[in-house]
């Protein structure tokens, strides 16, 4: 017959309501709009317009992967114009917001913006809910209880691939990028 609770050791009842207390923090609905307000400020978007635009020699290198786009400035913009024009930006935004989290120090700003970005992306009927499996979603909202630079490292690699499997040719096809080669 079952024990109940009582059976546990001490130890592990502490460290349950260590775990409840963390999640229920990010679970928690705003009871107002004050609420919404985000305490970090977000990165203005960079318009493709304002940076170089690279050369055709640099832009042929991107071909090579979706590492190369990503790695260069004018190449997250236009991969993200691209994105936005198949109604899929909210993958790009997630792979940014992801790379800006691990390389957050600050304990308070982490847990600001990992509850950002949990909320965002990973949460189900989020704004910009990416398209990740159940399991995913699991493992990211364990990793959030104990913060890291890899707390989103799964879910991250995912979208990436979603992106190089799916996005990543077409935008090689696409006049966005057919233009930067001229």
């Amino acid at each position: 017959m079952c024990k109940g609770l009582a059976a546990l050791p001490q130890t592990c009842l502490v460290r349950a309501k260590e775990i409840k207390s963390k999640l229920g923090i990010l679970l928690q609905k705003p009871e107002n709009a004050i609420d919404l307000i985000i305490p970090y400020p977000e990165k203005p978007e960079k318009k493709p317009e304002k940076l170089q635009r690279p050369t055709p020699e640099e832009a042929a290198h991107w071909r090579e992967s979706l590492d190369q786009v990503l790695a260069n400035d004018y190449g997250v913009a236009t991969f993200r114009n691209f994105l936005r024009s198949e109604f899929s930006e909210e993958n790009i935004e997630f792979w940014v917001a992801c790379e800006d989290f691990k390389k957050t120090k600050n304990p308070m700003k982490m847990a600001n913006k990992a509850q950002k970005i949990y909320e965002d992306f990973i949460q189900t009927g989020g704004p910009k809910e990416v398209n990740i499996d159940h399991v995913t979603k699991d493992v990211t909202l364990r990793n959030l209880v104990d913060l890291s630079p890899a707390t989103f490292e799964l879910a991250q690699s995912r979208i990436f691939t979603l992106m190089e499997k799916d996005s990543f040719g077409r935008f090689l096809r696409s006049e966005m990028y057919q233009e930067l080669l001229i």
